[in-house]
């Protein structure tokens, strides 16, 4: 009897030992599946270089959202913003030394006459905020008050042609008027020292007047001319991407209409994103700037992003008018809203 127990007891302990060792085995099969998943989870991201037009303002705002909140990580993409420098956005983004940049409609248009391969892929904004400012005292309500006053510019042949539209178009005289260069010197300082006028966007230079307390009358581009309604700010790669590689302009255009998304709807946190992101920048006036600019972003386009043939033919077709294209634009090879995302 008693052999019998023990061997009842050693079978019970064999069996024991069996069952365990089949647990560990199985727990480490699972623990293997699971650092294989955890390694598929990391995979290696796609670097890749945004260059931006200016300072970091609201116009970039979807970007840093887009960087910051993890949707470009979701894409597979490592994404850097950085600063133009001296070469500019356009030059780096054409020759490849950045993989995205933000330019304008006239930059792209003058380098597609010149067969540079820049594409814009996206309007960031959807109608041209921008427009000749002036403070009240001067009292310049429309184009014709141009008309013995002195404008503030940085010598860009657009400038000339754009105060020439306007006035043309209000039966002015564009010669009465003096154009000087304003160098480095911002709005504020410039129309209180030597000048009447100057061009600026309103979303952030018009916003920033308001919280200054001094009131700005502003004649807009897109109110006296339609052809000056043109995409300004706008997303731009080169040709080599789209051909090369579509897939990643694609993950990236998705990514970055998500930002500008949470952009539209959440006005006051994309502000704290951006000021987080760059800290040198006055938080009230990012979150006054990103609460002007929430409905301005997708405006009355049917997605954000979007691109019309007959902006970039009007504007295309004003710059021959006054001779700053030679040569004719290929609106096919300008622009493309291939890459937006549904």
């Amino acid at each position: 009897m008693k052999t019998i127990l023990k061997a009842s007891k050693t079978g019970l302990l064999l069996m024991l030992i069996v069952a365990l060792l089949t647990l560990v085995g199985c727990g480490n099969k699972e623990e293997n599946k699971a650092e294989t998943a955890k390694g598929d989870n990391k995979k290696e991201l796609q670097e890749i270089t945004v260059v931006l037009d200016w300072t970091p303002n609201t116009n970039h705002t979807g970007l840093y959202v887009a960087r910051d909140s993890g949707y470009y990580e979701e894409e597979g993409l490592k994404v850097t913003i950085v600063q133009p420098g001296e070469a500019g956005a356009d030059t780096m983004v054409a020759a490849g030394n950045a993989q995205f940049g933000v330019s304008y409609q006239e930059s792209v248009t003058l380098a597609r006459i010149q067969d540079v391969p820049l594409v814009s892929i996206a309007a960031v904004i959807q109608h041209n905020t921008s427009g000749f400012a002036a403070p009240v005292s001067k009292n310049i309500k429309t184009p014709k008050d141009f008309e013995g006053k002195v404008y503030g510019g940085w010598g860009s042949p657009v400038e000339d042609a754009m105060i020439q539209s306007l006035m043309m178009n209000e039966n002015a005289d564009p010669t009465k008027v003096e154009n000087v260069s304003i160098g480095d010197a911002d709005f504020f300082t410039a129309v209180k020292r030597d000048i009447d006028f100057a061009w600026i966007y309103y979303a952030w230079t018009g916003v920033e007047a308001e919280l200054r307390g001094e009131e700005i009358d502003m004649v807009y581009l897109r109110d006296y001319a339609e052809e000056l309604d043109y995409y300004t700010p706008v997303l731009v790669t080169n040709e080599t991407m789209i051909a090369e590689q579509p897939d990643t302009v694609k993950a990236f255009m998705k990514a970055t209409a998500k930002g500008y998304q949470f952009a539209m709807d959440q006005p006051d946190k994309a502000a704290d994103i951006l000021v987080k992101a760059e800290p040198d920048l006055n938080a009230e006036l990012v979150k006054a700037s990103q609460e002007w600019l929430k409905s301005r972003y997708q405006d009355d386009a049917p997605r954000w992003g979007e691109q019309k043939l007959e902006v970039w033919q009007n504007y295309a077709e004003w710059m021959e008018t006054y001779k700053l294209l030679e040569g004719k634009l290929d609106y096919e090879k300008a622009f493309t809203n291939d890459f937006l995302p549904e």
